[in-house]
């Protein structure tokens, strides 16, 4: 759930900034340019609270994965619990 909150509000910044580009007579590929890189820099100051949550939920789920790993390769061993 974090990562979609997470991309939903870069995705949002993103769209923020080019929707005020709209109006700087510029052509269509510098606006996107612009307003990538500007949503880039501002969503690593505004959404740095975000992006944290979802790396420890990133990482709580490779934790998870690696021990139920680590139980199947057990169980297939033959080492019980």
């Amino acid at each position: 759930m974090a990562a979609i909150k997470y991309t939903a509000g870069r995705i949002g910044l993103f769209v923020a900034f080019f929707a005020a580009m709209w109006f700087v007579d510029t052509d269509i590929f510098i606006k996107l340019i612009a307003a990538l890189l500007l949503s880039a820099v501002a969503s690593f100051f505004l959404l740095g609270a975000w992006r944290d949550e979802m790396a420890n939920d990133l990482a709580a789920r490779a934790d998870r994965r690696r021990a139920e790993r680590a139980r199947l390769r057990a169980a297939l061993a033959g080492e019980e619990e």
